[in-house]
């Protein structure tokens, strides 16, 4: 079998620097270039794989037993004959509480504008891509699902396609169950603020630290506010000694919901040339719900969809990438 080759670029970003977090502008970024790229001057596809909350790009090329790499995974579906060569970029938008779902706030940083203006452009420029968005695609799972349904929608010139692997959805269902769960323990790490100050020595990381970085972390990027109470930056959409819900902020978080964003994004929706979107029927964080609600919006718009389930839930679900990859491909043939 043909291997690619992987190539770690540095980008150092303009639009990153200053942010809100501290976090660094300075990015490392893998770059996985297929079997027939060395040595040609063809152009091929391109397509970006968008982590889930708490990754980076690197981690795509983590080695574990029983898995595949990305770059391995990519390999076997070229050398397969399955899907066509395509260079993959695997971007690193992490932040310090986990991720920045894609999106530009204040509180996070510019990590929207970070991935079209920069990254983009970056791989076009150094590499032989088709620079055309009906040869670009935008992909990953979880919060990186999400985050390549939102660029689907704000940018259908920039990507033509776009899969998503038990992506955010229906917030309702996803996150509001958790906030009850966060009102309840908040409390125990001194409230948001000293959980906020301390994130990086906490320990022990528990089920319970998770689900509070994770309700913060989406305060970060939906209802961010420089002048908040709290002093750090985002409002919480409820009370953290209640948990009543503050419908002001929450109404702000619902506007980021791909659910409630059909019509608004409706020619974008209709210009793809693909929109895939699967999830296991037992996710954890109720995304099979919500991809049904959002695949129905679509399919009242008369918007044209692949909507797949599997048998499993929301973890460890990289094997679905043989799904979403055979299906770019072919549509970009």
């Amino acid at each position: 079998m043909q291997h690619g080759r992987v190539v770690i670029e540095t980008i150092d970003s303009l639009v990153l620097q200053g942010n809100a977090m501290g976090d660094p502008a300075l990015r490392q970024m893998p770059i996985y270039l297929p079997p027939g790229y060395e040595g040609s001057t063809k152009r091929f596809p391109s397509a970006y794989v968008l982590s889930g909350f708490t990754g980076r790009g690197l981690m795509q090329l983590n080695d574990a037993w029983g898995d595949e790499t990305l770059p391995q995974r990519l390999d076997r579906l070229i050398c397969s004959g399955r899907m066509q060569p395509m260079i993959v970029a695997m971007p690193d938008c992490l932040t310090r509480v986990g991720g920045s779902q894609y999106i530009n706030s204040t509180a996070t940083g510019r990590y929207e504008d970070y991935l079209v203006q920069e990254v983009v452009p970056f791989i076009d420029t150094h590499f032989r891509t088709k620079a055309e968005r009906d040869y670009r695609a935008v992909l990953g799972k979880s919060s990186g699902g999400y985050g390549a349904v939102i660029q689907a929608m704000r940018h259908p010139e920039v990507f033509g396609l776009a899969a998503s692997h038990s992506g955010d959805m229906y917030f309702e269902l996803c996150y509001k169950p958790d906030f009850v769960k966060v009102a309840a323990q908040i409390g125990h790490f001194g409230g948001l603020k000293a959980f906020y100050d301390n994130l990086a020595t906490i320990r022990p990381r528990s089920d319970t630290f998770k689900i509070i970085l994770n309700t913060i972390a989406m305060a970060a990027c939906y209802s961010p506010n420089p002048r908040a109470l709290s002093g750090v930056g985002f409002e919480l959409p409820f009370d953290e000694y209640s948990a009543e819900t503050n419908e002001t902020v929450w109404c702000r978080w619902l506007k980021w919901d791909p659910t409630y964003l059909v019509g608004k994004h409706l020619d974008s929706l209709k210009s793809l040339r693909l929109l895939y979107i699967d999830v296991g029927r037992r996710d954890e964080f109720n995304l099979q719900f919500g991809a049904r609600i959002f695949c129905r919006h679509l399919q009242k718009h008369g918007v044209n969809f692949m909507h797949e389930e599997f048998d499993d839930g929301h973890m460890n679900i990289s094997y679905r990438y043989d799904h979403s990859f055979v299906a770019i491909s072919r549509a970009m043939e």
